[in-house]
């Protein structure tokens, strides 16, 4: 429900608090999470806590579902002080979490997930009664889902709507979502939506935690801001409130939001995959025939929800993982099954969905990370040695280059923000000048003003004649930079749409978001997205 659908005065809402939390500190070895926070939550408002990763909003809500204990501060519920010691106690007070990753036991059915963990029925359990109960409890919230279904069999969204539902039966009046729509299709964010309201209409009170500045816009009647373990702006009415000033909230800044894709016509085919198939690392198919190209000049997109073979798909073109079947060409020239510096060879280039682990040696120096590409080339390479000083002073001109923000190229890349540490990753493989550059995740966890940066250096790619395959999760990132996105559905392709250069219809997203949950392009354009529906 918007604000405008439920209109409170002012003196009623200050009267009408659900939770309180009061000078709020949460430590870890070396991290102030949360540094003497304050939030309320008032009753039968959705309230979205914002802000980017690290930023303290998961900890401030573990500390508040029992799942961290504070070491100083206060909890308030329904005006009395509490003291959790486990989720347990939260459940008592009436307060759920749902967590982002779902915790259901995937052999067990709808209703025996519910039921786990609770106290009753102790003794006797008459399933077809309870699954009566709980398909009245979906019924009423607009959560539909079989009861008697195991886990294993439902959509991601479905899953989503057995936590909400097993949180409602414990009888959690406030509930806590924690990136509620990070692992959903477009279709399936409405649906969430749709059932929040209704939640918020039977008079729930619902904590939304987000990063994603225009769904807080979307479905939030107030909104508390964290950067850096501090509340930068609390409770905030989300009617009355800018995106862009949200987004300064969050990083400090300005933040300018468009990105300039100039139109251009694509080059030759730099990047064919040709019906490969591949197994992901239990040795189950993880990709099914998968076929797409990739031409000089042009940004592709690959859509789809996580762990449908992205990152499989990445990995099988940069060398990383064997195919089972298929052909992979680069400018013509077969590369799948060979080595990563078979490809590194002939110019292609990989930003990887983990920077830390995969894209990085964090304990080098940012000089050290740079090179890595280079260290066999000269001038760095000089009479098969390691010419440090040219090494220094081509780690500097990257610094200056792509605006890294360190204290020295000598300081190991550990120690860098999320943001500094894409910049390192994009630096060493764009100067190389790639002919393709794989880019999985690339502004995953960073905060919006990063995100601008990141996104301008790989349209500079584009105009630089580069063919670049753009993975990603974040449907508005794909539409703002690629040329054509290919969506991909437990390893196999969809279909493939042009984007523009503006805002997306609403029958594009629509058709994506069909084909994220498998429905091939060729039925929808047959039938109807309606059809669908």
């Amino acid at each position: 429900m918007t604000s405008e659908q439920n209109p409170k005065s002012q003196s009623s809402q200050t009267d009408d608090l659900v939770v309180e939390m009061r000078g709020i500190v949460k430590r870890f070895p070396g991290v102030l999470a949360n540094d003497h926070v304050d939030f309320e939550l008032r009753h039968g408002e959705i309230h979205a806590l914002l802000g980017e990763n690290g930023a303290g909003k998961s900890t401030l809500m573990n500390v508040l579902a029992g799942l961290y204990r504070q070491e100083a501060g206060t909890i308030i519920i329904k005006g009395r002080p509490v003291i959790f010691s486990s989720p347990r106690d939260a459940i008592q007070a009436g307060i759920g979490m749902i967590h982002q990753h779902f915790m259901l036991v995937p052999s067990q059915t709808v209703t025996e997930n519910i039921l786990l963990g609770l106290d009753e029925p102790r003794f006797r359990l008459n399933l077809h009664e309870y699954d009566r109960v709980i398909a009245e409890l979906g019924e009423r919230f607009g959560l539909k889902v079989d009861p008697q279904a195991h886990v294993w069999q439902l959509s991601v969204g479905e899953q989503q709507r057995v936590e909400i539902l097993k949180m409602l039966y414990r009888g959690a009046d406030v509930l806590i979502m924690d990136e509620p729509t990070a692992v959903l299709a477009p279709q399936e964010i409405k649906d969430l939506f749709k059932t929040l309201r209704t939640m918020v209409a039977d008079g729930k009170s619902i904590i939304f935690i987000s990063h994603k500045l225009q769904e807080v816009m979307a479905i939030s009647d107030r909104t508390t801001v964290l950067r850096r373990g501090k509340v930068t702006a609390a409770g905030l009415d989300t009617r009355r409130i800018t995106r862009q000033e949200l987004a300064r909230q969050m990083v400090g800044r300005e933040v300018i939001f468009h990105v300039d894709k100039k139109p251009q016509e694509p080059g030759e085919v730099v990047l064919e995959v040709i019906d490969v198939c591949a197994e992901n690392d239990k040795g189950l198919p993880s990709l099914n025939g998968v076929s797409l190209k990739v031409r000089a000049g042009e940004i592709v997109g690959v859509a789809g929800v996580a762990g449908n073979g992205q990152r499989e798909l990445a990995q099988v073109i940069t060398g990383m993982r064997k195919s089972i079947s298929g052909k992979i060409t680069l400018n013509g020239e077969p590369i799948n099954n060979r080595s990563a510096r078979f490809g590194i060879q002939r110019g292609v280039a990989h930003v990887p969905e983990d920077r830390t682990h995969v894209g990085t040696a964090p304990n080098l120096s940012v000089t050290d990370n740079v090179i890595m590409k280079q260290y066999r080339k000269p001038p760095i390479a000089r009479y098969g040695m390691l010419n440090m000083l040219a090494a220094t002073k081509f780690a500097k001109r990257l610094k200056d280059a792509y605006d890294i923000v360190v204290p020295s190229v000598e300081t190991p890349v550990r120690l860098l923000s999320g943001g500094n540490l894409q910049r390192v990753i994009l630096a060493r493989e764009i100067s190389g000048q790639p002919s393709l550059l794989v880019a999985v995740q690339p502004t995953r966890g960073l905060d919006v003003g990063a995100i601008e940066g990141v996104q301008r250096l790989l349209l500079a790619q584009r105009e630089a004649g580069a063919a670049t395959l753009l993975i990603s999760e974040e449907l508005e990132e794909l539409f703002a930079l690629s040329d054509r996105v290919y969506v991909i559905y437990e390893g196999r392709i969809m279909g493939e749409v042009q984007v523009g250069s503006g805002e997306p219809s609403e029958s594009l997203i629509e058709t994506i978001g069909l084909m994220m949950t498998g429905t091939p392009l060729e039925q929808i354009e047959r039938e109807g997205a309606a059809a669908h529906v």
